[in-house]
């Protein structure tokens, strides 16, 4: 009977491959929208990183970093194409961010459900740039290593993201605001006040839900505060008879967890500013819910 030998160097492999992995995560989430795309990602880098030629890496994290960026932009490629197929509108996978608010950022804006969503419409070299630079604020130069591209290219694309997501996004209220209007909208919608429901939207509010046809919910986003209102109060009556609500941390900002029987079935998200509450995400296809449940 023989016993095999560890690897030679595999204990430091682990170590500094465990001090990085909260980062690495961070940005193939923000890369791909997706907790559950996001792990598997990681720990394919994990197992190139035991075959790779550690002892010529100068910079294990830097080295990490840039193949996790390289492989997000690859899987980004085959998501949105898997996305142009997916039933009905497609949301983020929320996370919960009361353990690890920044899942290892040093800034929290780019994981906020919105940006998120807006990041959605960027190309892959703008998500990469953006997220590499407004979530871990690497230098620019850094950056360009990644994608290998000049430093001014890099510039562009985080100025070119900046504006596009800004352009498209009100400043946000602050997370008191939001929390209190959250629950507000809960008890509006819960009790089918309409006068209460077009009071908290903002005009040109967006409400969205995220069923991926495996169950039901609407195929298409609902506009404008009168519909809207009116919309959430059409299925008051039914759709919260035995819903638990809980006002939790998802993605740095306050989700109201909807539970039946003990079991998590929508993640409730809303996105307000000044003007009152933007933007309304239903997450309820339950494979995205695994994270959270």
């Amino acid at each position: 009977m023989t016993t095999e030998l560890p690897e030679p160097g595999l204990d430091d492999a682990v170590r500094t491959f465990a001090a990085v992995r909260p980062r690495l995560f961070g940005i193939a989430y923000r890369m791909l929208g997706s907790a559950t795309e996001a792990e598997d990602l990681v720990q394919d880098v994990w197992v190139r990183w035991q075959t790779a030629p550690r002892e010529e890496v100068d910079n294990p994290a830097a080295y990490l970093a840039t193949a996790t960026t390289r492989l997000a932009i690859n899987a980004l490629q085959s998501a949105r194409a898997r996305r142009e197929t997916y039933v009905g509108p497609w949301l983020p996978e929320p996370v919960d961010t009361s353990a690890d608010p920044y899942l290892g950022a040093e800034r929290g804006e780019a994981l906020e459900f919105a940006v998120l969503t807006l990041l959605e419409r960027l190309t892959a070299n703008e998500r990469a740039a953006y997220v590499l630079r407004e979530a871990f604020d690497y230098p620019y130069a850094q950056i360009a290593d990644v994608l290998q591209l000049k430093e001014p290219a890099v510039r562009q694309l985080v100025s070119r993201a900046r504006r596009r997501i800004a352009g498209e996004r009100r400043a946000s209220v602050s997370r008191r605001d939001q929390q209190q209007l959250l629950v507000a909208f809960v008890d509006a919608a819960r009790s089918g006040d309409l006068a209460a429901l077009e009071d908290l939207l903002a005009a040109d509010v967006t409400s969205t839900s995220d069923g991926g046809g495996v169950v039901r919910a609407s195929r298409f986003a609902v506009q404008g505060a009168t519909r809207v209102a009116r919309y959430v109060r059409a299925f008051h009556d039914r759709f919260w008879v035995g819903i638990d609500v809980e006002v939790a941390t998802a993605n740095g900002r306050p989700a109201a967890l909807l539970r039946r029987d003990g079991v998590l079935e929508v993640v409730l998200v809303v996105d307000a500013s000044e003007e009152g509450i933007d933007r309304i995400s239903w997450v309820m296809n339950p494979h995205k819910l695994v994270a959270l449940a």
